[in-house]
């Protein structure tokens, strides 16, 4: 397992930019299904944007293509999500996660609830209002 601490998130008006950062803590060069899921209250927990390390594609969820993107630096061990033209339905609680290797970011399953996640930070909070 991999350490992941989130942060970046915030309360913003609808139509607001923000970008979380999850810092890594990679002792190998292991490649990783590096995946950021929210969680919004009485709903399920679903994926939002995928990065691979092992040849840096990326892949986002239907519900926020065109608003967001995800990025790596690879100096500083960080994953980030680039937010813009957040609405309500943004609201949520943001969690990056890390699977060993390319099955996850490859097959689509990162999009789902997560379960085939090796680690997990604690989350930051995103909070959009009118």
């Amino acid at each position: 397992r991999i350490q992941l601490v989130e942060s970046g998130g915030d309360s913003v008006q609808v139509g607001g930019s923000l970008r979380l950062s999850c810092v890594a803590s990679l002792e190998t060069r292991d490649p990783y299904c590096m995946v950021w899921f929210r969680q919004a209250p009485g709903k399920e927990r679903e994926g939002v944007a995928a990065f691979y390390t092992g040849d840096d594609s990326t892949y986002l969820a239907d519900s926020v293509k065109g608003r967001f993107t995800v990025s790596q630096d690879n100096a500083k061990n960080t994953l980030y999500l680039h937010m813009n033209s957040l609405k309500a339905e943004d609201t949520a609680m943001y969690y990056c996660a890390a699977s060993l290797g390319a099955h996850d970011c490859y097959s689509g399953s990162w999009s789902s609830n997560g379960r085939s996640m090796d680690s997990w930070g604690k989350g930051t909070q995103v909070t959009v209002s009118p």
